[in-house]
């Protein structure tokens, strides 16, 4: 059941995806009234994510301006958000904006992460035109959560959603 407070969380839009809501992008987790209370839990794309202080602002005043005047906004870091949790919505605004979606996230087994120096091989087709014929330019964009290529075919630039 949808919540009125939550309806309204999941209009809020990411600060630096501004075509995605925060449910599109899978950093909304959970919210709940508690005893007069909203509270908000939400799962930053990364670690030090600078956009996490614009979000829980975002969604306080968004609340509070539907009414709520109490309202917290709590980061929860387990488990850790992945790309997989981008709604199928989610990508398909990614790529309507020029921006490729990720693909699926890695697996990796319980224990250590082995260290990679090289970027993963990607199979990331251009938003635009649709060619696979895409190189890596810079294995960062405009944040650290994506990547910028260019499409071989039709020679145009773009940013690519990493797989976290």
């Amino acid at each position: 059941m949808v919540t009125a407070a939550r309806a309204v969380a999941e209009s809020v839009t990411d600060p630096e995806l501004p075509m995605l809501s925060l449910a599109d992008l899978g950093v909304l987790r959970e919210v709940a009234e508690e005893g007069g209370r909203v509270v908000v839990s939400i799962t930053p794309t990364y670690t030090g994510c600078p956009a996490l202080d614009t979000m829980r602002d975002d969604l306080v005043h968004a609340l509070q301006r539907a009414g709520y005047p109490d309202v917290e906004v709590r980061t929860v870091l387990h488990p850790a958000w992945s790309s997989d949790w981008i709604t199928a919505e989610g990508r398909r605004k990614l790529a309507e904006a020029g921006i490729a979606p990720p693909g699926r996230a890695p697996r990796h087994r319980p224990g250590p992460v082995p260290l990679t120096l090289a970027p993963p091989p990607a199979d990331v087709r251009c938003p635009r035109c649709g060619s696979a014929e895409t190189e890596r330019v810079s294995e960062f964009g405009a944040t650290a959560c994506r990547a910028l290529l260019r499409c071989r075919s039709c020679r145009e630039p773009f940013e690519h959603v990493k797989e976290i």
